[in-house]
C-alpha cells in the first residue's frame, strides 16, 4: 500500500528555549543585567556601582589587564606553584556620600571561558602596585591599583567582575574580556 504524498512542511525558523543559541542569549543577557558591559576588552570602562548601604556609590574603570604579569623582582614565597598570574588594574572614585573602605582585592573576580571563578588577591607583580588589604576614600576621592588572580596556564580570560561590599553587593559590575 501507497502512502499518500503531503506536502513538505518547513521547520520553524526560531529556536525552541534551552537550544545553545537561546542558553548563550540568556548567558549575555545576564552581565548586562547586574551591571552592564565594558567595551571590547572592558578597558577604560567606567561602571558606577552601588553598596549595600545607603551612600555607599564607587565609579569602578577598568583600565588594564596584564596576561601574564610577572611576578616582579621579590615573588611571594610559594605565592603560586604552576599556572599563571594576571594582574587588573581598577580605577576607583567614591562618588557617594558615605566613606569607601573595603578590599578591593575581595570585591574583585576574574571568569574563564570554562565558567570557573576565581577570586583577586594583593600578590605583587611586576605589572604595578597592588591595593592594600583595605582601601579608604572619603566622597571624592579616588584611587588606582592592581588586583592579582592566579589561574591556571589553560585557563581563558572571559570577563572581570567588581562589587563592593567584599564582593556581596547586589551590584555587579562585569567587563567581557576578548
Amino acid at each position: 500500500m501507497r502512502r499518500p504524498h503531503l506536502p513538505h512542511r518547513s521547520r520553524p525558523s526560531h529556536r525552541r528555549p534551552g537550544t545553545p543559541a537561546g542558553v548563550a542569549s540568556a548567558f549575555l543577557l545576564v552581565p548586562a543585567l547586574l551591571g552592564g558591559l565594558g567595551g571590547p576588552d572592558g578597558s577604560g570602562e567606567t561602571i558606577a556601582l552601588s553598596g549595600n548601604e545607603p551612600g555607599q556609590h564607587l565609579d569602578v574603570t577598568l583600565a588594564r589587564v596584564v596576561d601574564p604579569a610577572d611576578p616582579g623582582p621579590a615573588p611571594e614565597p610559594a605565592a603560586f606553584t604552576s599556572g599563571r598570574l594576571v594582574a587588573v588594574q581598577f580605577r576607583l572614585e567614591n562618588t557617594g556620600t558615605a566613606p569607601y573602605r573595603d578590599s578591593p582585592a575581595k570585591a574583585s573576580h576574574l571568569l574563564d571561558a570554562d565558567g570557573r571563578r576565581f577570586s583577586g588577591s594583593n600578590t605583587t607583580t611586576g605589572a604595578g602596585p597592588v591595593f592594600p588589604d583595605t582601601v579608604t576614600l572619603a566622597p571624592g576621592g579616588s584611587a588606582l591599583g592592581y588586583v592579582t588572580f592566579h589561574l591556571p596556564n589553560g585557563a581563558v580570560l572571559a570577563a572581570v567582575q567588581f562589587a563592593l561590599n567584599a564582593g556581596l553587593a547586589y551590584d555587579v559590575g562585569h567587563w567581557s574580556l576578548p
